[in-house]
């Protein structure tokens, strides 16, 4: 078991992770300009419940709805202290789509998932694959519409993303994912 974190190394940890897998693998190639503009809100949840996490979630897609793009474009809403069991964090993303419904968010902005145990349907606890939406901590990236679509725009081949993701990691394995982790005890141990 990991020693619990402060919210600043939540968001040290997690801003690592973008900067090498993310951006640095190219899992995600928009991810490199939002990051170089400033425009990710790095948020920590100190929830430890689910329904914690839900009012903490609604105020964080409020945040994003009003926020100028420019400013704001994108946010990591980072939660260490609950939904740790990739199961329940699995079933907490039926409530996050019912929060932007509820919300009226549905269609103006997405909720991606990322987990520590993140696993994929149908593959092994440690396919390789599974690394391309492993975060240090569970986080829900929440995101524009209006930038997914312009980012989309720009990459002409966006449904390819996904099978190049599962390459890179095949060809990186095991041992070179862990070697990009090298004394991130957080990453590296699960």
């Amino acid at each position: 078991m990991f020693p619990s974190p402060t919210p600043e190394q939540a968001i040290d940890a997690t801003r690592q992770w973008l900067e090498k897998a993310v951006i640095g693998l190219n899992l995600c190639p928009f991810a490199k300009s939002v990051h170089a503009r400033q425009q990710i809100r790095y948020a920590v949840s100190t929830a430890t419940s689910g329904m914690a996490l839900h009012a903490d979630l609604a105020k964080e897609l409020k945040l994003l709805q009003n926020a100028d793009p420019q400013e704001i474009d994108t946010t990591l809403l980072i939660h260490p202290w609950v939904l740790g069991d990739f199961l329940d964090f699995n079933d907490f993303l039926e409530v996050a789509d019912a929060l932007l419904e509820e919300l009226g968010l549905d269609g103006e902005i997405q909720v991606a998932s990322f987990h520590p145990h993140y696993q994929f349907a149908d593959t092994d606890a440690d396919d390789i694959g599974n690394c391309t939406n492993r975060s240090p901590y569970p986080t829900l990236h929440l995101l524009r519409e209006t930038s997914i679509d312009q980012a989309v725009g720009a990459f002409p081949d966006a449904s390819a993303i996904f099978e190049k993701n599962i390459e890179t990691m095949r060809e990186l394995g095991p041992a070179g994912w862990r070697a990009l982790w090298a004394g991130r005890e957080e990453i590296n141990k699960r």
